[in-house]
């Protein structure tokens, strides 16, 4: 491993990951202009869930955590959790089909960024 080029961040160990985040990242992308004159309070709680939920699986910090041993099923987990979460939350946005139990419980579970705004994506 070279030292100065992200070595730590993506490398053999951790690289699985990166297609995941930039096929959530496409989907924001494709759900802020698809949605960006939404006015439907659930579903805007929905996409602006689906920004934090991406954010989070983007941390630097899982990668890290990866590459340096510590904690790994952990990092790992909160990856694909994060993920599936965004992913879960596309398609239920996508199908008109919010499950609003399931936004509430993650929202409060993972509720940084209070102000968000999915359009940002746009």
């Amino acid at each position: 491993m070279q030292i100065g080029y992200s070595e730590v961040w993506l490398n053999e160990l951790n690289d699985y990951a990166v297609r995941h985040l930039h096929n959530c990242a496409d989907k924001m992308c494709e759900l802020a202009w698809q949605f960006s004159s939404e006015t439907n309070k659930l579903k805007i709680k929905a996409l602006n869930q689906c920004a934090r939920e991406l954010l989070l699986a983007q941390s630097s910090d899982w990668n890290f955590i990866i590459t340096n041993g510590t904690m790994v099923d952990y990092a790992k987990r909160r990856t694909k959790d994060h993920v599936g979460r965004f992913l879960k939350l596309y398609e239920q946005i996508k199908e008109n089909k919010v499950d609003e139990n399931f936004l509430n419980d993650i929202s409060e579970k993972d509720a940084l960024f209070p102000d968000i705004d999915f359009r940002i994506y746009s």
